[in-house]
């Protein structure tokens, strides 16, 4: 048995592994998960990679692996959320995995469920739910449904490139709107300015709000970091065009990655130039396989300052001489896994805070108004009152 905290038993790849980036994607390797039974490691035998087999040009780069969307019907929508360190209690996500290929996402561990790998299947192998607009109307529909602000991407980001096709989340929007239920969502792309025309009116009901993440301002580093989002500055144009259609919006400034994102104070006085209202941050975590992952990325990208980065964010999450040795570097603990503790984590905070204060944001909490939502009017039927 296993904690959150712990590395997974087995860290190494199952397929033969590039020696470098993957250019466009987050990872390089399909790295082992956590509930295989076997596991196998990369062995160089001077034969090279298989690319390098198929081509017969040894120098030639492996070539990234296309982008696979695998069907699912969902057997239910939202979900539930106990977490006293999350600012909302039910969320629904219509997809698994994430094409933006963001290294450091928390949610790559949730591929292990589908016996999928945490590096390149989660951004390869994406996960559409075809149903998820119709089961979350049946769960709006129910007189026992209590009403709390969804939020919709929380484990994936619900704009990624797949939803210009499939529009999966305009359905969920559209399911919210049907039912007068009011939500956020949080996205890195540039897609939701084509749901305005549905958001616009909803926010002027206060029943919709959005909240874009802007990690760094730093275009090259964004590139490797999360290499399939939208750009910084096409990231601070969304944030613009949401704030003049009236939609409340918020900017994101996570994670904080230690000497690797270093410009949070240009980020939030970017963001509020454009309009936004609100932010938040979380420190980087690197729960289950992430650990390891994030290890080769800064490896790839970053080597020779990625055991300082790792140091210090050990020290964010108070990992102890003993448990470093181990390999650890996270404490899931709630009452400090998204703001870490001790030093470093009290400056961080005070940036911010005080960033916050100079620039005029988080004055005023968006209140977003629960009383509207009707069961009834998710059935698609009149309410008399």
């Amino acid at each position: 048995m296993h904690s959150e905290d712990d590395p997974p038993p087995s860290l190494a790849p199952v397929v033969w592994a590039p020696a470098q980036p993957l250019k466009g994607r987050g990872t390089a390797t399909r790295m082992a998960h956590r509930f295989m039974r076997d596991a196998r490691e990369a062995f160089d035998d001077g034969w090279g990679g298989p690319e390098e087999g198929v081509t017969g040009d040894e120098s030639a780069a492996p070539a990234a692996p296309l982008t696979q969307v695998i069907w699912e019907d969902a057997r239910s929508a939202l979900c539930g959320n106990d977490s006293p360190d999350i600012f909302f209690e039910q969320s629904v996500n219509p997809y698994r995995g994430c094409e933006h290929g963001c290294v450091y996402c928390y949610a790559r561990p949730t591929h292990s469920y589908l016996n999928l790998s945490p590096g390149l299947d989660f951004e390869t192998r994406i996960i559409a739910k075809r149903n998820i607009a119709a089961v979350l109307r049946d769960e709006l529909a129910r007189a026992s449904h209590r009403p709390s602000v969804v939020n919709i991407g929380s484990a994936t980001d619900c704009y990624q490139p797949v939803e210009r096709e499939l529009r999966l989340t305009r359905a969920l929007i559209e399911v919210m709107r049907d039912a007068r239920h009011p939500f956020s969502l949080i996205t890195k792309s540039s897609g939701v300015e084509r749901d305005l025309d549905l958001l616009a009116p909803l926010a002027h009901s206060r029943l919709a709000a959005a909240y874009v993440t802007i990690t760094t301002l730093d275009a090259r580093l964004a590139r490797v970091l999360e290499p399939r989002a939208a750009a910084p500055h096409r990231r601070l144009r969304t944030i613009r065009a949401l704030a003049e259609a009236g939609v409340p919006v918020g900017v994101s400034v996570a994670p904080q990655i230690p000497f690797i994102t270093e410009d949070m104070e240009q980020v939030l006085a970017a963001a509020r130039d454009a309009g936004a209202t609100s932010a938040f941050y979380t420190v980087i975590r690197l729960p289950w396989e992430l650990n390891a992952l994030m290890r080769e990325w800064l490896q790839l990208h970053y080597p020779q300052r990625a055991e300082r980065v790792l140091a210090r964010i050990q020290d964010l999450h108070g990992i102890d001489a003993t448990a470093r040795i181990a390999g650890k570097s996270y404490d899931s603990s709630h009452a400090t896994r998204m703001k870490g503790s001790g030093l470093w984590a009290d400056l961080l905070r005070q940036r911010f805070e005080k960033t916050c204060a100079r620039l005029g944001l988080n004055r005023q909490r968006t209140e977003l108004d629960l009383s509207q939502y009707r069961p009834a009017l998710a059935r698609g039927q009149g309410v008399l009152f």
